[in-house]
């Protein structure tokens, strides 16, 4: 059986101008996890100064933003340092793209001033007097603003006899202040009370306003122009200047990370220490390459996790890493969303592969359903094809697919049309009798052949439930066995004398209903001793292991709980097994979902019964797919990790380079 990949711990002694090389081999490799996050006994460096690095990342993601360039998701080149003459054009870069952005600003603003200007101006293009001339009367004060409308009343009261309010434009809030020198004050001090803002009229403004709004005209069509200018210079340098930015941003974002790591490192002036886990498998080849980066001038060490003191002592898990092919692999997460496996123990992945792609072919029979399965996974791997992240199941897909388009063959059903795969069906039973319009008929019709087949088909599944639960029951006996827990792996519901029980029972069932066995004295014999190890499990274990009291909470508490454990045991194995009659009746649901829809799509005529046929396979593969997937992870997870899944291990997280949008202090 697949094991978790074996690990060891690999302990290197790096000199100080080595470091950089190092971590980018061990970054890129992705196979390399700190024993710990990081020393706790460390001296940290102030984390308060920003490295070169970090700094000149921040500063060229900053560059990217005033430039108006998208976002890096990932990585699109090999990792790698940036030289002295990256910082160079790294400066110069990020200087012009600067200097630019405050251009543009100031474009803008000169913009917003004309545009503004030429606003206000032509709110008073109905003033037929020139305003620098009614300036030059000594004895006249004028001010020119904006005040609320609903101030204008209470501020016409207050200057009554003591100054004139106008409106110059059509503007109501846009008033002209007129009163004498001598009473210019009060106006003020009025004007201040109702929130009166002054607008200043440009100092060229001379002449009639009609005259003046042509110049103003010009000067704000001129500041747009050139606004616009300077956009497109932005723009032009943005394109010009964008692979190369790129470029630096993922350079720059490498050494910030390794500068980053460095700072957590424990070191000495001149070598730093690292201790980290990797795959077994490796360990020649990643210490063939350290000495080649290094000049063999690295201390390089390898352990056996059983040497480990920390190992040892139980203060520290090995990682688990789980390795399979391309198809197997894609369901690692549905394992490891779970939980982790111990290290050392039985890898279930390839299990979890098998069943779940057969299961849900089981509930999900449907050619030309499955086909469509089929297709998307494909697309999905070939990257032809997004669909809300799930691009990572892809491989899922094919494989439901395959087994859903096969089900769907033995059933005969094509997109829920049972006349589509009649002449293949008729073919295939030809070859062996009698033919049928399908192969595996899945729709009662009342006759009693039909409600045999229905029986045996739901005794299948039942059948297929045992063997997982004896999967799961083999892997976890097998796990204990590899972990030293011999009290475990022998006894307990889940243990050997439970499984005895579990399979003894199933098979005395069997042979009363089909071989007629009488029951006998030896049966009743291994039943209640498989069951009596299993109910007393917990103080046979304590006795194995020289622990004493044997009853720890005395032995009238020892027997109740042992009663209950009976209980327990008996239920829980009776609803494993038959909880896997809802593969059969989610089947048997499926194709009376198809033949509603057929049914349907032949009453309707023409175009109608053509769109019930589309909207009814696309809310099929959508509703009723999505409800499968979630009873055969249901299925998995409570009637299959449940039998070995007591505890969950440690993933192995490899130190790796992750782009981000700010540097890593």
């Amino acid at each position: 059986m697949a094991r978790t990949v074996a690990m060891n711990l690999m302990e290197l002694i790096v000199y100080k101008k080595d470091i950089s090389k190092v971590l980018m081999y061990l970054g890129s490799l992705g196979n390399f996890q700190f024993q710990k996050e990081f020393s706790k006994n460390q001296v940290k460096k102030d984390s308060s100064e920003s490295s070169k690095e970090a700094s000149i990342f921040n500063r060229l993601q900053q560059a990217r933003v005033l430039l108006d360039l998208n976002e890096l998701e990932n990585y699109t080149m090999k990792a790698g340092l940036p030289s002295s003459e990256d910082e160079k054009v790294a400066i110069s870069l990020m200087d012009t793209a600067e200097k630019i952005h405050a251009k543009e600003i100031a474009a803008l603003e000169l913009k917003k001033k004309a545009f503004d200007t030429y606003n206000e101006a032509t709110a008073f293009s109905n003033l037929n007097v020139s305003f620098a001339s009614l300036e030059d009367f000594s004895f006249l004060s004028l001010k020119i603003g904006k005040v609320s409308e609903e101030k204008l009343e209470p501020l016409r009261l207050a200057l009554e006899g003591k100054g004139i309010i106008a409106h110059p434009g059509n503007d109501k809030n846009r008033i002209l202040v007129a009163c004498s020198k001598k009473t210019a004050t009060f106006v003020d001090a009025e004007l201040k009370k109702v929130g009166f803002v002054e607008l200043q009229l440009p100092k060229d403004f001379k002449g009639v306003p009609s005259e003046a709004l042509c110049t103003l005209e010009e000067e704000k069509n001129k500041a747009e122009s050139y606004a616009n200018e300077v956009a497109q210079e932005r723009k032009n340098y943005a394109e010009s200047h964008k692979e190369e930015l790129y470029r630096l941003l993922q350079l720059y974002s490498f050494s910030s990370q390794i500068e980053s790591t460095c700072k957590k490192l424990e070191s000495t002036e001149y070598v730093y220490r690292l201790t980290g886990w990797i795959p077994a498998s490796l360990s020649r080849e990643i210490m063939k390459k350290l000495d080649e980066l290094t000049e063999n001038r690295t201390g390089i060490r390898c352990f056996l996790p059983e040497e480990v003191s920390s190992i040892k002592s139980g203060a520290e898990e090995v990682p688990v890493l789980l390795k399979h092919g391309k198809f197997v692999s894609a369901f690692n997460r549905m394992i490891l969303s779970y939980g982790s496996p111990l290290y050392g123990t039985i890898d279930p992945t390839p299990f979890v592969a098998i069943f779940f792609t057969l299961l849900f072919g089981i509930m999900f029979g449907d050619a030309g359903q499955g086909l469509v399965f089929l297709l998307v996974g494909i697309l999905m791997c070939l990257g032809k094809m997004k669909l809300m992240g799930w691009e990572k199941f892809g491989r899922i897909f094919i494989c439901i697919g395959i087994t859903s388009t096969i089900m769907g063959l033995l059933t005969g059903e094509f997109f829920a049309s049972e006349h589509v795969l009649a002449p293949f069906s008729r073919f295939v039973t030809g070859i062996f009798g009698q033919e049928r319009e399908q192969i595996l008929p899945m729709m009662p019709n009342g006759s009693p052949e039909a409600t045999r087949r229905m029986f045996m088909f739901f005794g299948f599944t039942v059948g297929i439930g045992f063997i997982i639960n004896t999967c799961g029951l083999i892997i976890n006996i097998v796990n204990q066995f590899s972990l030293k827990r011999i009290p475990k792996a022998l006894f307990g519901k889940t243990g050997l004398s439970g499984a005895i029980f579990f399979w003894y029972v199933l098979a005395f069932a069997l042979s009363i209903a089909f071989l007629n066995h009488s029951p006998a004295i030896w049966d009743w014999c291994i039943i209640g001793v498989t069951l009596l190890l299993t109910a007393f499990a917990e103080p046979i274990e304590r006795l194995m292991e020289g622990h004493r009291p044997v009853f720890e909470n005395g032995l009238f508490s020892g027997i109740i709980a042992a009663v209950v454990e009976v209980i327990e045991v008996i239920s829980s194995y009776i609803s494993n097994t038959v909880s896997f009659l809802r593969v059969g009746a989610f089947a048997l649901a499926h194709a009376v979902l198809g033949y509603i829809i057929s049914m349907m799509t032949e009453l309707l005529p023409g175009p109608a019964g053509l769109l019930v046929a589309l909207l009814g396979n696309v809310i099929v593969i959508g509703l009723e797919g999505m409800i499968v997937a979630i009873q055969v992870v249901r299925l998995q997870y409570y009637e299959f990790f449940s039998k070995f899944f007591s505890e969950t291990g440690k993933e192995f997280s490899p130190f790796v380079f992750v782009y981000r949008n700010s540097a890593v202090e």
